[in-house]
């Protein structure tokens, strides 16, 4: 039986606005949780490379903001979660604002994320050594 909703032709009524929230919420937490994970790998990438590495401070200074900043929008995140599980309309004030700060600061953690990917690491020379050893 195929799905009926607002989207497929059904009725608007058949459309849990509370659901969706939800469910929406809990993807951005697990895309958070990816890109957390993503950058503590990168931390002990340059971590391991040492103070040689060329811009250490820099990189190491961005990539902790940016853990802290994913740390405080995952904690919003549930925050949100929650509050739209009971949804009172006293609430709506309040749940606006933390979604637009999120949101804000999503962005921010995005954007830290570019400038932390431009610094990038140091190269290993696998691409050298693989040419030289197997093309030459």
């Amino acid at each position: 039986m195929p799905a009926s909703g607002p989207l497929q032709g059904g009725s608007a009524s058949n459309l849990n606005m509370n659901l969706y929230a939800t469910k929406k919420t809990a993807a951005e937490g697990m895309l958070d949780i990816a890109l957390f994970l993503a950058n503590v790998t990168h931390m002990k990438t340059v971590i391991e490379q040492g103070a040689g590495f060329r811009y250490y401070i820099a990189v190491l200074t961005l990539i902790s903001f940016s853990l802290a900043l994913q740390i405080v929008a995952g904690v919003l995140i549930i925050i949100i979660a929650r509050l739209e599980l009971t949804l009172l309309p006293s609430c709506q004030r309040l749940l606006n604002f933390l979604n637009n700060l999120t949101t804000v600061i999503i962005v921010l953690t995005f954007i830290i994320n570019i400038i932390i990917a431009a610094f990038g690491t140091q190269r290993s020379c696998l691409l050298r050594w693989m040419f030289q050893r197997f093309v030459l």
